[in-house]
């Protein structure tokens, strides 16, 4: 295409970008080490305190997520001059793409001639799109490429063409043969440009999430507030993104006059002088990072061993420092947020909610209809060839990119209009938020799918006929949908809750910050006093900032969506201690137990889940009279008898539940609590619990929970999961006796 720099980056060009790169790390990683202290804080509470309710009933899928693998002919632009040249192209099942000369070239095993992750790029299909991109980069030249040769710069039409563009990277211009061609490229293309920009995103390694905290937080320090499309990619790929955004308007102004050649030969080769400049970035940002890799891993290891054991004590230091900056704060933010956010905060959760819904809705049905052609299919042809290609397929649905496509668009519909109401907020992340419904809407589907199939292996015997196994197929389906249905409302709550956050915080944050941050020096004694590098003054600021920011988002979601409960997982979210109110009365829900205030529901002896589990649902919250290492001073000797007769009658509740008659007592293998109707099943052995057990001779026994499992348990328990190994029978008991 014409012009080229006028010089490659010479010796000390190259220098003074591995100073730069230097100069990044030197000031990151401090950060870094602090927020990996923080996260691992965050781990071991949640590990040890109440249970945030995640709620999933799918299994999940043991599937990393990946796009398929696509090859084909293409012609590319390429070359100096540049001109378009035949190639076999190559999307891994990584996201990485590459080009060979010919197909016999990469079958051979032979070196591609080029290679790049698609991290960061955009695709265009129009070229006349793409044109109006590269003029917009050399701005100041715009009428020049009128004097340029007629078959350079892309004047020559292009039927199907494939642009990859790139912000700081040479761009990609490709050609396919057909229009069937181009689509199918696109597809495979987009899958491997959203696979390869949310890995750190989709991770739950505590070390992922302290590197984008530790991003945000650098990137305050420089004066940045509002989350963009920066942390798209690897952790080597987001550090190159920081300093490329840093240094660009720099080497613009240093650099793009001197270079060659007029209009779009202009800005084609300042695209190849930016490749440059990132990949010299890119290899320092890597080495710089692999070289804190040992030391990053002994900090996590040392902090998990310095952290857990004092973890109650740098909890309630962080509850007491917060309970005062709280109230040092309240009077700006409260003013902060009537006067900002309230006023836009239910459009934003309204489209928020429009773009999960729209897109999980499309989930619900492409899942059905697969389920459905399962059932059909298999009264049709129970054991041809046609049933097992249409099992794989069913299994490949997460994957199928022109079946997910539908799910995708809907992601894609309110970008717009979102955009335009979280832009006066700072928030230039809508790459990334539309990421983040699409790859929800994957995981989803492919929980589901994961789902179904294990349902179905388990249901499905060599005795049964055609229609027998369909019939139990469409009571799989039914069950599936019920989970999926469950699922789903959990993930808008936590995508609404999320997304709401990255749009607003950093806008609060940096309104606040003249006034409200000059507070935090007085508490750094507090916090210092601790020794802990887990805590930080700006870490509990906003922290208490963040939770403000909560309440405001739930209030909106239960007017929004009619809920009574909204409260979700947000990860590397710690939020403010749990409150303790005082224990509830224990024998207000004995007295009701008979009240029918349980309910036994799925699974309960289901043909299609054979075994002896038993869900227990109480109807109603009771609170635990425990905290920490001893009774709460509000739980008596006669609330402990309570509680202990508590026991006791979920017990014969059950026995009576089983269909067994009331003479039967069930001993339980193992059993686990929720805290309330989202929570995850906290599994205890019966060897740790101490609450169930039957001595060797035989009679039934019920204690309180060991002092050293009691800060494991639950606040509030509405459910109780019970495992059966037998009944026995009933004996003489009384809770007072014990």
């Amino acid at each position: 295409m014409g012009g080229r720099p006028s010089s490659p980056l010479d010796k000390q060009q190259r220098q003074h970008l591995r100073g730069q790169v230097d100069t990044l790390l030197r000031n990151f990683l401090p950060c870094y080490r602090g927020q990996l202290a923080a996260s691992v804080l965050r781990q071991i509470s949640r590990e040890l305190g109440p249970q945030e309710p995640t709620g999933s009933q799918l299994l999940r899928s043991k599937k990393l997520p990946r796009v398929r693998e696509h090859r084909g002919p293409l012609t590319q632009l390429r070359g100096h001059p540049p001109r378009w040249q035949p190639i076999f192209c190559v999307l891994r099942g990584d996201g990485r793409l590459e080009w060979f000369s010919h197909k016999e070239e990469y079958e051979n095993g032979g070196h591609c001639l080029g290679s790049t992750a698609l991290t960061g790029y955009t695709l265009l299909t129009s070229q006349r799109e793409y044109l109006r991109l590269l003029d917009a980069l050399c701005p100041e030249s715009l009428g020049d490429h009128t004097q340029e040769e007629p078959d350079s710069l892309l004047e020559v039409p292009v039927s199907f063409p494939l642009f990859l563009q790139h912000p700081f990277r040479r761009h990609l211009c490709f050609s396919a043969a057909t229009r069937e061609a181009q689509h199918a490229w696109r597809l495979a293309l987009q899958g491997g440009i959203r696979l390869q920009g949310i890995v750190l995103q989709r991770s739950q390694a505590p070390a992922a999430r302290a590197f984008l905290d530790a991003v945000r937080l650098y990137r305050q320090h420089q004066g940045h507030f509002g989350d963009d499309d920066v942390t798209l990619g690897s952790d080597a790929e987001v550090l190159t993104a920081v300093l490329m955004r840093e240094q660009l308007p720099a080497l613009r102004a240093q650099t793009l006059p001197g270079l060659r050649g007029a209009g779009r030969a202009r800005a084609w080769a300042w695209t190849e002088l930016l490749d440059a400049v990132h990949a010299a970035v890119l290899a320092g940002a890597s080495a710089g990072l692999c070289a804190f890799q040992p030391e990053k891993d002994e900090l996590l290891a040392s902090l998990e061993k310095t952290i857990r054991p004092d973890v109650d004590q740098l909890l309630r230091q962080r509850a007491r420092v917060a309970g005062r900056l709280r109230t040092d704060i309240r009077g700006p933010l409260e003013s902060c947020l009537r006067r900002e956010v309230d006023p836009q905060l239910p459009r934003v959760v309204q489209t928020l909610l429009r773009t999960v819904e729209a897109s999980l809705e499309a989930v619900r049905t492409l899942l059905a209809q697969g389920m459905d052609r399962l059932s059909h299919r298999l009264r049709q042809s129970p054991s041809g060839t046609r049933l097992r290609r249409e099992v794989y397929s069913f299994g490949e649905m997460p994957w199928d990119l022109a079946l997910m496509q539908t799910c995708y668009r809907e992601a894609e519909r309110s970008r717009g209009r979102l955009g335009q109401l979280a832009a006066p907020f700072g928030f230039l992340g809508m790459q990334s938020l539309v990421f983040g419904a699409q790859d929800l809407a994957q995981q989803l589907m492919a929980d589901a799918v994961a789902t179904f199939l294990q349902l179905a292996d388990q249901c499905l015997t060599t005795a049964l006929n055609c229609d027998q196994a369909a019939q139990r197929l469409e009571r799989v389906r039914g069950r599936v949908l019920k989970k999926f249905k469950s699922d789903s409302g959990l993930a808008q709550r936590r995508f609404i809750r999320g997304w709401g956050l990255c749009i607003f915080l950093p806008f609060v944050l940096s309104q606040l910050e003249p006034g409200c941050k000059k507070e935090l020096p007085e508490f750094e004694g507090d916090v210092l006093a601790v020794g802990s590098q887990a805590l930080t003054t700006e870490g509990i600021y906003e922290d208490v900032i963040r939770g403000c920011l909560l309440q405001r988002i739930d209030q909106e979601l239960k007017k929004t969506l009619g809920a009574n409960d909204v409260s979700c997982t947000l990860d590397g979210c710690l939020e403010v201690p749990w409150e303790q109110e005082g224990a509830a009365s224990l024998a207000k829900l004995v007295n009701k137990l008979s009240g029918k205030l349980w309910s036994a529901s799925e699974p309960q002896r289901d043909p299609l889940n054979p075994g002896s589990d038993m869900h227990l649902q109480i109807l109603t919250w009771c609170q635990v009279s425990w905290l920490g290492d001893k009774l709460l001073p509000t739980s008596s000797a006669c609330q402990q008898s309570h509680l202990l007769t508590g026991y006791w009658q979920l017990l014969c509740c059950l026995a009576a539940a089983s269909g067994v008659g009331s003479t039967g007592i069930p001993v339980c293998s193992w059993f686990s609590l929720q805290r309330d109707f989202h929570t995850p099943w906290r599994p205890f052995p019966p060897i740790l619990s101490g609450v169930f057990g039957l001595p060797q001779d035989n009679e039934i026994f019920l204690t309180f929970p060991p002092i050293s499992l009691q800060p494991h348990l639950p606040k509030y328990i509405c459910s109780i999961h019970l495992h059966f190994i037998g009944f026995f029978s009933c004996l003489p008991f009384t809770p007072d006796g014990m």
